[in-house]
């Protein structure tokens, strides 16, 4: 992960923390005040995700990947 999209992430979760909108104005703001440059297109793409999600849904579910393996069938080969 680059610094950009460190930062950008790091301003996200301070946003949604504090249950204010994402957007790339605030994005923006955060990376200021924190003395932090990044190329101008991330906090556009950061706002833009959190249009159609919340950051606390997008913590929630970090660790979901996908639906679950089936059960049965043959277990993994154990590592050399």
């Amino acid at each position: 992960m680059s610094q950009s999209e460190l930062a950008c992430s790091y301003a996200a979760l301070i946003l949604g923390d504090d249950n204010v909108p994402v957007t790339a104005d605030k994005i923006r703001a955060i990376l200021k005040a924190s003395k932090v440059e990044v190329e101008p297109f991330w906090p556009e793409l950061f706002a833009n995700l959190f249009k159609s999600r919340s950051v606390a849904d997008l913590v929630a579910n970090a660790g979901a990947v996908g639906a679950a393996p089936a059960t049965g069938g043959a277990a993994p080969a154990a590592a050399a």
